[in-house]
């Protein structure tokens, strides 16, 4: 049997989101979160995902909106709207539930769930992951997972390009 409606139903706003939060605590269950663009999935970010929803019984994701991915990427971005990407997110197995965020970093997102376990991809150190202070303040960790060289959505995006100039 297929849960097609279940994809849909994984995109919840904020409200949603921490009702949520609160019903799986309450059965003392554990919440990862981890955020970013999303423009182009690919094997990279399959790999991130994965690995972060290895360290909790449930993994949120965030997805910066398309204001803020203009802001980080740059005018030509994003290649898919926010929809669009919280949707293929959603329909992810590894994936319990997506929120899109409207402000420049996921903090205001971060500090409202709280999580046990905040997991961000890349070459950052902790001081510079947004809401690990208040996540560990919180009693929670903070893990970094490698990136899988060779994957970008840059870089996708670079090849479409010189393969149709």
């Amino acid at each position: 049997m297929r849960a097609v409606n279940a994809i849909d139903a994984k995109v919840m706003s904020l409200p949603q989101l921490l009702a949520r939060v609160a019903a799986w605590r309450a059965t003392g269950k554990t919440v990862a979160f981890t955020n970013g663009c999303f423009d182009i999935l690919h094997e990279g970010h399959i790999f991130s995902l994965s690995a972060a929803a290895k360290e909790a019984d449930y993994l949120i994701v965030g997805v910066n909106s398309d204001n803020s991915v203009k802001k980080l990427k740059g005018p030509d971005r994003p290649v898919n709207n926010e929809h669009s990407r919280a949707l293929i997110l959603a329909s992810l197995a590894v994936t319990d539930a997506i929120v899109v965020f409207y402000q420049d970093t996921p903090h205001q997102l971060i500090t409202s769930i709280l999580p046990d376990v905040l997991v961000k991809g890349g070459d950052y150190t902790i001081e510079q992951i947004v809401g690990s202070k208040e996540v560990i303040a919180n009693g929670g960790r903070v893990v970094i997972n490698p990136i899988v060289e060779g994957f970008s959505t840059t870089g996708i995006i670079q090849h479409i390009k010189q393969s149709y100039s």
